[in-house]
């Protein structure tokens, strides 16, 4: 198994062939630096329309950078040989709104009327903020964002409602205009925070405990902040209820080949 280290050095090609093929499978926070990260669903066709709708509803949790043809495990516009199924490192398989396995592999399960998502992630904005000298305290610790449920309501389309999920980045506070300034760049990255400060203001009870993620200390002259979450959909496909749906496992993203800075994914891996 590689080390967090070792595969921090690679470009993205070789980190995803690091992760197909076992040899390693944590979190991707901090990985492949410069290019963009992916929220993983795979859902039956029957229902991406109305996903579709749901996330074009809410683009800062939802942002879509990428989605496969029915029964294609393929992203054609994210770079070459990109396979949903076997280039995230852990994925959670839910059933009618039960989660039932997490697993690094999922060709086994793929079923030809399976459409897949990939939406922006977070990791894109945080290599910025590093870049700017902005200390990313999850990622100096080798642990996973914490994730936060909360009291903003989304948009609902069809079957998919809830409120939206959030993460949390501790920044000094003189320097929380420049975080804001440097994220809202990255709006396929859910772009600019939705709320910073008072973390009960968005119905936070306690940011010790986390819904995902794992906590992290705000030292004293720092302010929370709170950007949209790439996990929102996968707390609203819960509730959905869904035969099946299958996502990334929070915090082990899908590494692209498209650039940060790209305004839309342009790469074909025809």
């Amino acid at each position: 198994m590689s080390s967090f280290e070792q595969i921090r050095t690679l470009i993205p090609a070789e980190a995803r062939a690091a992760i197909r093929t076992g040899a390693y499978g944590r979190h991707t926070a901090g990985l492949a630096a410069g290019y963009l990260q992916a929220n993983l669903v795979v859902l039956p066709e029957t229902h991406a329309l109305d996903f579709a709708r749901f996330c074009q509803r809410n683009p800062k949790p939802c942002p879509v950078v990428g989605m496969t043809d029915a029964g294609s495990p393929k992203f054609r516009t994210l770079g070459q040989d990109v396979d949903l199924c076997r280039d995230v490192p852990s994925y959670n398989v839910y059933e009618h709104g039960v989660l039932t396995a997490t697993v690094p592999d999922i060709s086994d399960l793929w079923q030809d009327d399976f459409v897949g998502f990939a939406l922006g992630c977070s990791f894109t904005f945080e290599n910025a903020l590093i870049a700017a000298g902005i200390p990313v305290r999850h990622i100096d610790m080798d642990t996973t964002v914490p994730m936060y449920r909360t009291s903003i309501a989304l948009t609902p389309a069809g079957p998919f409602s809830g409120t939206m999920v959030v993460s949390m980045r501790p920044i000094a506070e003189a320097r929380v205009s420049e975080a804001i300034a440097i994220s809202s760049r990255f709006p396929l990255a859910h772009g600019a925070p939705v709320h910073t400060g008072n973390p009960g203001d968005i119905g936070i009870a306690d940011l010790r405990t986390p819904d995902w993620g794992e906590p992290v200390d705000i030292e004293p002259g720092e302010i929370p902040c709170f950007w949209a979450c790439g996990v929102t959909p996968q707390a609203v496909l819960l509730a959905a209820s869904l035969p099946m749906v299958i996502t990334h496992t929070p915090g082990h993203m899908l590494i692209t080949d498209v650039p940060e800075t790209a305004d839309i994914p342009v790469i074909q891996s025809d």
